[in-house]
């Protein structure tokens, strides 16, 4: 990269979604303007190199799509829209000027697709790995906070599509599996969907939900909820909702995905039994998927999974995508 100047005119974007933002990318900061019903969500998520994301798996794009995604797959998770975002980035040398346009090429599709503006971020050459760093601002109506601590036992556990994909997919470009057979899987490791939609008709619902997005897996992210809300989330194997690409795998593999793979970027939450009936019919409704896969029962805080007959605890870990 020559100039810094024209690095950042280059990927100011040329248009904005959001019509409260006052002054976007040219000063010291932005400047947006609050909205009185909304409450704002706050998240940051940084990617690094080699830890992270892989040029052997991941191409320029899809790193910057997907570190966007992350950002705002948390703000769904809270039952918002996003609406802005930062990008601080760190270049080592062996990084070309192409490639960066891509990462921010990638950001920049993922943010038309759901109306989200760019409005700063910070530049910085490095001599260590690749590192991105997003910032992600979104809204949320006042009253409708999905939060970990909203469980209660007799609820029921819910999940808005399968998960174990991505852990899937970046085993199979690992070993150099690539296949159209396996498009979904590959698919989900490297231009994950955020669950916006059902986020938001989960905060339309009004019910006293609990949510969590899947970054870390079933396993971690249902663990999350339960140490927060101090109770027994019950996962039901049977219910489990799969693919079927998953039929070209043993059930082990598959259920270890399911529970430990993690950056599938689904939902996971409770509802109240009794407002179970009204939140599906709602999702059906609206040509979404929402899957019953247990429930919070008596006992202490922690999850366990019934199998057949068996209840098999489940441990809090997450997948490590490069200790394997």
């Amino acid at each position: 990269m020559k100039d810094e100047f024209e690095w950042i005119e280059s990927i100011t974007p040329k248009k904005n979604h959001q019509p409260t933002m006052i002054e976007g990318i040219g000063d010291d900061a932005a400047l947006i303007r609050p909205e009185t019903e909304f409450d704002d969500i706050l998240c940051v998520d940084t990617k690094v190199e080699n830890i992270h994301f892989s040029r052997k798996t991941m191409s320029p794009y899809q790193i910057g799509y997907k570190a966007l995604a992350v950002n705002i797959s948390d703000v769904a998770a809270m039952g918002g829209a996003p609406k802005f975002f930062l990008v601080s980035i760190a270049i080592p040398q062996d990084w070309t000027e192409e490639e960066l346009q891509e990462i921010y090429r990638g950001m920049e599709d993922l943010a038309d697709k759901y109306t989200v503006d760019l409005i700063g971020g910070d530049t910085v050459s490095t001599s260590g790995p690749l590192v991105v760093s997003v910032t992600a601002h979104g809204r949320v109506q006042k009253d409708r906070k999905l939060l970990r601590k909203n469980a209660q036992q007799g609820d029921t556990v819910f999940l808005t599509g399968p998960v174990g994909l991505s852990a899937a997919g970046l085993e199979l470009l690992l070993e150099d599996q690539v296949s159209d057979d396996f498009k979904s899987l590959l698919d989900a490791h490297q231009l994950p969907e955020p669950q916006v939609g059902a986020g938001l008709l989960l905060a339309e619902s009004g019910f006293k939900i609990a949510l969590n997005d899947i970054s870390d897996g079933l396993a971690s992210e249902s663990h999350e909820i339960a140490e927060a809300s101090q109770v027994h989330i019950q996962l039901r194997y049977d219910q489990l909702p799969v693919v079927d690409e998953f039929n070209h795998f043993t059930a082990g593999q598959v259920l270890d995905w399911m529970l430990y793979g993690g950056e599938d970027f689904q939902l996971v939450g409770t509802v109240p039994r009794e407002d179970w009936p009204a939140l599906e019919k709602l999702f059906s409704e609206n040509g979404q998927p929402l899957h019953e896969i247990g429930e919070v029962v008596e006992g202490n805080k922690g999850v366990t999974l019934q199998k057949g007959d068996d209840l098999i605890p489940i441990s809090k870990k997450g997948y490590n995508h490069f200790s394997q």
